[in-house]
């Protein structure tokens, strides 16, 4: 399978470079910052807007430091011309990227996206990329189509990926989420800066899809970065996802190093040092993306104290169950068949998910023996197949059984502790428009909107040009300006239907998964519970079988001057 035809949590496609003629001097804007004079240039695709590129948000540090918290960014007195360079952070090469793209491990940049408007004090949108924890980069999406009105300012970014952002060993120098305390370091120099571009720093919507959705919600739980913005969006990806956190990181680090030929996994001095000095053409050459268990590699952990800032110290599970984060206005939901994106594996998976369906099992349940384990799995099998083998005739099973393993199960069940802990700004959705463009899933003839179909309504055609929205169907453009709609209302007041839109009124969920938008054909509220059935099962499991996540333990020094596990 080529990986890049359909990466699970990207949902991108290449940058599209273009030729540019030399830009005028008119074609310029300079603006004094706190870091110094800035100069972005207007986009030659989108008039209304000029694009700071480049600009270094924080510093990454290098080597064998590499995995450490990201350093302050650097300050400049000449004025800093910011051109788009095309920096990533070191990944697997599932993206076929030109040959302009950089990868080097400082990558810790931001891209401003300012109207051409006199206004000041615009609401800010921090947008967090999606792959998965391990591919992507900030500008995979972009906003200019939902910047038309001139009435916010758009801020994307990088953030270390992969091992490089989420090894997570618990000591000093390793001690996690390396990428999640970029994130952090992204919204304080927003704070700091983004008045300068102008911005509101005080009216900040931090939204993300997929693994970015999850990253969402892990920096909204996270005291690191109380205060830090207003308003969230979540499109498709939670915190307490299978995939979104590491079950075990220790074990988890020990499992790669072995698969890279390093033996020595128990000496966790050795451990360290291994990562800490192998290549990162070592550290990137695994995509994490096929795995059985529904888990993406190295997604952030659960962090022992190590003296330094911690992103996370406890579970997500647990601080939701108590309530104990700052609740923040929600616009929150989902596509209404996720599992599409797992169909590239469908002809290798089925004949594997008959034989032993176990195999497929998500890895954050754990069970008293292997006999509890196989009979939860045919008991799971049956739900979503009765008694038919998998296969051309229940593809469409296949599909509802990943949508959830991923993504739906898992975000219904945070929205109940949400509400349940006393939050009551929570509006949720569930995106399902097709049109004849959209294929039919295989071996049906039905359509469905896959994974990151939300996002691709909202923003812009993976960085291309806005004269490519002319090639959709009237009822996807028609579909694209209601979605804008709902999420620019979401950004300039908290709420997706202010009282005197002219779309269906939209109240906050309850507990029971209701009301929520149907974003589909026809955009209606809808009153029943979503997806009733479905998470009423899982929940079930999940109450008696629900792995919690845990910390690296603490080390200790041995009389051989070797750090062992406790």
């Amino acid at each position: 399978m080529k990986l890049w035809t359909c990466v699970l949590l990207l949902c991108a496609a290449a940058v599209c470079v273009t030729c540019e003629q030399p830009p005028s001097d008119e074609d310029w804007l300079e603006l004094d910052t706190p870091q110094g004079p800035v100069r972005g240039r207007r986009d030659p695709d989108a008039d209304h807007l000029y694009v700071f590129y480049n600009i270094p948000y924080a510093t990454a540090p290098t080597k064998e430091d590499k995995f450490k918290p990201p350093q302050p960014a650097p300050v400049w007195k000449v004025p800093y011309d910011a051109i788009n360079k095309h920096i990533v952070c070191p990944q697997p090469k599932i993206v076929p990227f030109p040959s302009l793209i950089i990868e080097q491990e400082d990558c810790l940049i931001a891209t401003v996206y300012v109207p051409d408007t006199r206004k000041k004090n615009l609401p800010v949108l921090v947008y967090v990329h999606g792959g998965g924890f391990f591919a992507g980069y900030g500008d995979m999406f972009t906003a200019k189509q939902l910047q038309k009105n001139k009435d916010m300012i758009l801020v994307t970014f990088n953030y270390r990926l992969g091992i490089h952002g989420f090894l997570c060993l618990g000591t000093e120098d390793v001690p996690g989420n390396a990428g999640m305390k970029d994130q952090v370091a992204l919204l304080r120099w927003v704070q700091q800066n983004i008045a300068s571009y102008g911005g509101n720093p005080d009216d900040v919507t931090l939204a993300g899809y997929s693994a970015g959705s999850a990253a969402v919600d892990l920096v909204m739980l996270s005291k690191s970065s109380e205060g830090l913005f207003n308003k969230v969006i979540f499109e498709s990806g939670t915190s307490i996802a299978t995939w979104a956190i590491q079950v075990d990181p220790l074990q988890n680090a020990k499992n790669q190093a072995k698969k890279m030929n390093f033996t020595n996994v128990d000496d966790i001095q050795a451990l360290e040092k291994f990562y800490k000095i192998a290549p990162m053409s070592l550290l990137t050459s695994d995509t994490f993306f096929d795995r059985y268990d529904s888990t993406v590699g190295f997604p952030p952990c659960i962090e022992r104290d190590t003296g330094s800032e911690a992103f996370l110290t406890e579970s997500p599970l647990k601080i939701l169950q108590k309530g104990s984060y700052k609740k923040l206005p929600m616009l929150y939901g989902f596509s209404n068949m996720e599992g599409i994106s797992r169909l590239p594996n469908y002809e290798q998976w089925k004949h594997v998910m008959n034989e032993k369906f176990s195999e497929f099992l998500p890895a954050d349940l754990t069970f008293k023996s292997d006999v509890e384990r196989e009979e939860v799995a045919e008991k799971i099998k049956k739900f979503f197949f009765g008694d038919k083998p998998i296969g051309d005739d229940t593809v469409l099973s296949y599909v509802d059984y990943f949508s959830d393993v991923f993504f739906t199960h898992s975000m219904l069940w945070a929205l109940k502790l949400h509400v349940e802990g006393g939050h009551n700004q929570l509006y949720l959705y569930e995106y399902s428009f097709v049109d004849d463009d959209t294929p039919v899933v295989s071996h049906t003839n039905i359509r469905g909107a896959d994974h990151c179909a939300q996002s691709r309504a909202v923003m812009d055609s993976f960085n291309q040009s806005n004269s490519n929205e002319d090639f959709d169907s009237p009822e996807f453009r028609n579909m694209k300006k209601t979605m804008r709609q709902i999420w620019r209302n979401f950004v300039k007041t908290g709420k997706p239907v202010p009282e005197e839109s002219s779309l269906p009124a939209w109240p906050a969920a309850g507990a029971d998964r209701a009301p929520y938008m149907s974003l589909g054909q026809k955009v209606e509220l809808r009153h029943e519970p979503l997806l009733e059935t479905r998470f009423r099962f899982w929940d079930d499991i999940y109450q008696k079988y629900y792995l919690e996540p845990i910390p690296p333990p603490a080390a200790v020094a041995s009389s051989g001057g070797q750090r062992q596990e406790l």
